[in-house]
């Protein structure tokens, strides 16, 4: 699929200024349109090129990959027949849906109220619809399609003629606007007579519009309609009006709009996008803001929101975890589309400290309860830390930007960790309850059972968003290598070199690790085949010292190619097959499945002589359920792995 905006056939000129010179010479006009031509197929040439070069590692799409296993292709499934038909139920039922057409009966000139009780309420809508998308994006649902484009219908009635959509405003207008929050804090979101006025805070306008923009460009590519990506677009043009070099300076109050710019210069290649989705990074600890906060617990200064010092000058990754990790995602892609070594050695050396010194055993990130926030370094309590769902999700998209950006797949073993244990924790077997944080540990609280909604409920769609693309991180191709990153079940069709082939996996991973893949496609055809072999079959819990196994001896790891073995290198933690493949050419890898016992860094004092089990990539959970309560008093004597 074509995911790039069709131009051709419109004049270069604007409207107005078309049929107002004549050529008198056929001949002259001849050279002079034959001369345009070519500059306008040099133009389109360097500017595919450029987008193509921007990213030196290439993910294979979803839509390339068939999954046939029995552990992700089931959790799909339930997303589309389950979740996300709960969701937008409870968006009918709490008003979301509503507020757009009551946005539409007050720019008739009509009364209308806003039913819902958020200021990012219409992101929910948004992320809902993106979620489709995924789900559209591999399988043919005619029904949920349609059930897509009636919402854009109504999302449509609700935009403001210049391309501003924001529900609350519209409805609500100039007055000042009271929400309580589930903890019970007050907080004036809506206050000023002009838009974006709390923006930097509390009003969520941009953070709104940044997921419009994810949702408008995820559902041009998965369907091909330009329903929701023209509202973004419209959006987007208003907002790059107000905001950017030489406009107004901002770093807005919860990050996502960053990504969801990038993701609209993907598609139309406006560098105006790229240059405001930067200029918004780069305004963090330059806005000379003063932070005031009605809270203690609340990070002063700018820390909750990251806006205390400059992403170059970070050292230290802190405030409210889902903010950061949309924060350090964006800036990890920008890194990479304009070639920003600065900010490449920002994000390096902030991933560092996250996953080194803050995240959780299970891959879960987030350890304060108050502002949601990343805590102190080596701070890691197990029974009141918040690791909220949408942060994990958050760090398996930075992670795999981060893999984009180097070809390391330290940071693909971080994101098959917070896949595997602390996103899916986050959803249950049913598909329509939900948990929003996941502490590790659970003493005298009421936690032994999800939830179907939330008053900030931004975590069920936000998994509808991850879960149905989970075939797009599982292959990726930079030049003559293919990248096999996660071990799913399924047939893969992929060009290497503009050669097509087919990889075709068999596995019943993770419960096994025998893994088998097949070679489909011409004879002869030369390519690095680069298989990740993860930390965890090598002896290493993590790729930093924050967790290691305690008497784990990592033992060579053997490959076949049609059954006899192969020597082969190791790069970057990928076993690199450089073969020339055949048609029906068969390469088995059987990684050991043992039960691992793994400890914390002795800083992380919460943990000492504690310990979490493990096999393969999943980390064991022991359920109050199961064991009488009596989780707490269960001792593991040494040696008894």
């Amino acid at each position: 699929m074509n995911n790039k905006i069709q131009t051709q056939g419109q004049s270069p000129l604007p409207m107005h200024q078309q049929n107002k010179r004549v050529d008198i010479y056929p001949i002259l006009r001849f050279f002079k349109n034959t001369i345009s031509y070519f500059l306008i197929i040099l133009i389109s040439y360097k500017a595919t090129k450029a987008q193509t070069n921007d990213y030196s590692i290439i993910q294979v799409p979803a839509e390339n990959v068939q999954l046939t296993d029995s552990f992700w292709l089931p959790k799909i499934n339930t997303i589309e027949t389950v979740t996300i038909p709960h969701i937008l139920q409870k968006l009918e039922q709490t008003g979301r849906i509503k507020n757009f057409e009551n946005a539409a009966r007050v720019l008739a000139g009509k009364k209308a109220r806003y039913n819902s009780g958020m200021p990012f309420d219409d992101s929910d809508v948004f992320k809902t619809i993106e979620g489709i998308a995924g789900v559209l994006t591999i399988k043919t649902d005619s029904a949920l399609m349609q059930v897509a484009d009636s919402l854009i219908a109504i999302i449509a009635k609700g935009q403001e003629p210049d391309g501003y959509l924001y529900t609350m405003r519209t409805i609500i207008g100039r007055n000042k606007f009271w929400w309580l929050s589930a903890k019970g804090w007050v907080f004036r979101t809506l206050a000023g007579k002009d838009r974006w006025m709390r923006e930097e805070k509390m009003s969520h306008e941009l953070y709104n519009a940044g997921h419009l923009y994810c949702a408008g460009a995820a559902y041009y590519v998965a369907t091909g309609k330009r329903n929701l990506l023209d509202i973004a677009l419209k959006n987007a043009d208003l907002v790059c009006s107000v905001f950017g070099a030489g406009k107004r300076k901002i770093a807005p109050g919860h990050q996502v709009i960053e990504l969801g710019l990038i993701d609209l210069y993907e598609i139309t290649h406006k560098t105006e996008y790229l240059d405001l989705s930067k200029s918004f990074i780069e305004a963090r600890g330059n806005t000379n803001r003063k932070y005031e906060t009605n809270s203690k617990h609340i990070a002063k200064n700018g820390d909750y929101w990251q806006n205390k010092t400059p992403l170059a000058s970070e050292t230290r990754a802190v405030g409210h975890a889902v903010r950061a990790m949309y924060y350090y995602t964006a800036a990890t892609e920008i890194a990479m589309l304009t070639g920003d070594e600065k900010m490449k050695e920002s994000v390096e050396r902030l991933w560092q400290n996250v996953e080194g010194k803050q995240l959780y055993v299970q891959g879960g990130l987030g350890s304060e309860w108050i502002g949601e926030s990343l805590g102190d370094d080596y701070s890691l309590p197990n029974e009141t830390c918040y690791t909220e769902t949408c942060a994990s999700i958050g760090n398996a998209f930075w992670n795999y930007s981060m893999f984009m950006m180097s070809g390391d797949a330290k940071y693909i073993d971080v994101l098959e960790k917070s896949l595997y244990n602390n996103v899916l924790s986050g959803l249950s077997l049913k598909g329509d309850n939900f948990f929003y944080n996941n502490p590790l540990a659970v003493r005298g609280q009421d936690f032994k059972h999800r939830n179907s909604w939330f008053d900030v409920p931004c975590c069920p769609p936000n998994l509808t968003r991850l879960l149905p693309s989970v075939g797009g991180y599982a292959y990726a191709v930079n030049g003559n290598n293919l990248y096999v990153n996660l071990f799913i079940q399924s047939k893969a069709e992929i060009e290497v070199n503009k050669i097509p082939i087919t990889i075709t996996q068999t596995n019943n991973y993770p419960w096994n690790g025998h893994l088998r893949f097949t070679i489909g496609g011409e004879t002869n055809t030369d390519f690095n085949l680069l298989i990740r072999i993860p930390g965890w079959a090598t002896n290493q819990a993590m790729p930093t010292d924050l967790y290691f196994f305690k008497n784990s001896i990592a033992s060579p790891i053997e490959i076949k190619k049609n059954g006899v073995s192969l020597k082969y290198e190791m790069k970057q933690g990928y076993a690199v097959l450089a073969e020339s493949w055949n048609d029906g050419d068969v390469v088995e890898v059987n990684l050991p499945m043992n039960v691992e016992e793994v400890a914390a860094h002795p800083s992380v004092l919460e943990c000492t002589q504690k310990i979490a089990l493990q096999r393969g990539p999943v980390i064991y959970c022991a359920e109050a359920v199961d064991n009488d309560d009596k989780t707490s008093d269960i001792i593991i004597p040494p040696g008894t792995i």
